[in-house]
C-alpha cells in the first residue's frame, strides 16, 4: 500500500522547483519506464498494478492518485535525474538541434521523439526553452529521453564560438526553399520559439537561412507549422540527402 507521505511527495514533483530540488522526475508507461530502467536511469521509487520486476504492487486506484495521466498506464516510477551537461565543449560531426525558447513541453517531447527517430543524438536548449523533466514532457518523448542528450546552455555562447564555415541553420520566413538548398551531414539546426521563432540575436548568427514552403494556393491557409512539424520536416530532409 503507498502511504499519504508517498503520494504528497510523488505529486510535489509536478512542480520544477521540486524535482530541482529533490534531484528526482516521475515517468509513466511501460514503454517509457521500461527504455529508462534499460538506459540505466536509476529508480527510487517503483509502482505497478500489474506484477514488475522490482516494483511494488499498489490498485488501480493508488495509481491513480499519483499519476499526472488522465488514464494511466499501470506503472509509475520515480527516476534520479542524471547530471545534464550545461557548457557542451565543442560540437561534434554530426547533426544537432538547437532549440530556442521552445516553451510547450509537448513540443520539446515530441521533439525529443523526432531526434531520436532521425538518428540525432543530441539537443541544445536555451534556458527558456521548457524544463526536459516536466512530466508533460517526459510522457511526451514515449521512452526517447533515454536515447537523447539534452544539454542545457547559452545557445548565443555556443554558436558565437563556432567557425564561420561551421553549417547553423535556422527556418525563418525569409529564407531559401529547404527543398532547393545543399543541406550538410553536419551541423546545427536551430528551431525558435512557438510564437517568437528565432530571437534576433541568435538569427544573426544563422548562415544557412531556411523556409518551409507552402504549397497551398488559395486565400485562406495556415499563418504558420508548429514547432515540432516544422522540426520533423527539416530533420526528414536533412536525413533524405544522406
Amino acid at each position: 500500500m503507498i502511504s499519504k507521505n508517498q503520494i504528497k511527495f510523488i505529486r510535489s514533483l509536478e512542480l520544477k522547483k521540486n524535482r530541482k530540488q529533490n534531484g528526482l522526475f516521475v515517468a509513466e508507461g511501460p514503454k517509457v519506464v521500461g527504455d529508462l530502467l534499460h538506459a540505466d536511469y536509476k529508480a527510487r521509487m517503483l509502482f505497478a498494478t500489474k506484477p514488475y520486476p522490482g516494483a511494488e504492487l499498489i490498485t488501480d486506484d493508488e495509481l491513480q492518485r499519483i499519476s499526472f495521466l488522465q488514464h494511466p498506464q499501470e506503472i509509475l516510477a520515480v527516476f534520479e535525474m542524471p547530471t545534464l551537461n550545461s557548457q557542451p565543449s565543442t560540437l561534434n560531426s554530426q547533426l544537432s538541434l538547437a532549440l530556442d525558447g521552445v516553451q510547450d513541453p509537448g513540443n520539446l517531447g515530441t521533439i525529443i521523439r523526432i531526434a531520436d527517430w532521425f538518428g540525432i543524438s543530441t539537443i541544445y536548449c536555451s534556458p527558456e526553452t521548457a524544463d526536459v523533466y516536466n512530466p508533460k514532457v517526459v510522457q511526451a518523448t514515449m521512452g526517447s529521453l533515454a536515447h537523447v542528450q539534452v544539454v542545457y546552455t547559452d545557445l548565443l555562447a555556443l554558436v558565437s564560438q563556432l567557425p564561420p564555415s561551421y553549417p547553423v541553420y535556422g527556418t525563418l520566413l525569409d529564407g531559401e526553399n529547404i527543398y532547393q538548398q545543399e543541406l550538410t551531414s553536419e551541423g546545427i539546426i536551430v528551431m525558435g520559439n512557438e510564437g517568437n521563432g528565432i530571437s534576433q540575436a541568435l538569427r544573426e548568427h544563422i548562415n544557412r537561412r531556411l523556409l518551409i514552403p507552402d504549397f497551398h494556393t488559395g486565400e485562406l491557409r495556415a499563418e504558420s507549422l508548429n514547432v515540432a512539424i516544422a522540426t520533423a520536416i527539416t530533420c526528414s530532409e536533412f536525413k533524405r540527402r544522406q
